[in-house]
């Protein structure tokens, strides 16, 4: 049975200004590195295949530095793990994306939550199937990552997803299954996290809230 940690960058100064990033790439910051080191300590309490990663600076530096915590090989990058896109929503803050998109007004060039699921739980599959009975790290983002529950997991609300936080799944039978979290590594990861996806991007805050 293969299992994937998913895993979201460290903070960026984006994430700090609770700007919305999507795939503008922006690079992490120092407390993002100090994260990515934590999260890669955790990880070092178990063993490790492969571990892959966004193309985006911030998640491929992230891969990179928890890569060099457990001795692993250089991060083989997926672009197919890239963060949920926002159009002309990218940049904005939560005062600017109100103002310019209010209510429930679509925002040119976003990609809906379902066409991330139809672009990133495959890709998953296939990074299952070519390490069949591998333990696998994944260094994405926050959307991403949230779409992949919603779409394994939809019947439940799951919790926040920080910067540097871990969040896993296995594979059975072709398909993927969240895994309870109640792994200490998850535990541990959400204490050295900072910022919530939905606090720092008004986008996913608006899509979180139920209709």
């Amino acid at each position: 049975m293969t299992t994937l940690y998913l895993v979201r960058h460290g903070e960026t100064d984006w994430n700090k200004a609770r700007r919305i990033q999507g795939s503008t790439d922006i690079p992490l910051n120092d407390t993002g590195r100090a994260q990515a080191a934590t999260t890669g300590q955790l990880l070092a309490r178990r063993d490790w295949d492969v571990i892959v990663a966004s193309p985006l600076s911030r998640a491929y530096e992230t891969a990179s530095i928890i890569a060099s915590e457990n001795g692993l090989p250089a991060p083989v990058a997926h672009p197919s793990l890239v963060e949920r896109r926002y159009g002309q929503a990218e940049g904005l803050n939560y005062q600017q994306v109100d103002d310019r998109f209010p209510g429930d007004m679509d925002v040119p060039g976003r990609e809906t939550r379902e066409q991330v699921m139809e672009r990133v739980v495959p890709t998953l599959l296939e990074i299952a199937g070519q390490h069949p009975g591998a333990a696998v790290i994944v260094v994405s983002h926050g959307g991403v990552i949230r779409s992949v529950l919603n779409a394994i997991d939809p019947h439940n609300v799951h919790g926040t997803i920080t910067n540097g936080s871990i969040h896993s799944v296995r594979v059975v039978d072709g398909t993927l299954e969240l895994i309870a979290f109640d792994d200490p590594i998850d535990e541990l990861s959400l204490e050295c996290g900072t910022g919530d996806i939905e606090d720092q991007n008004a986008l996913e805050h608006r899509d979180a809230v139920p209709s």
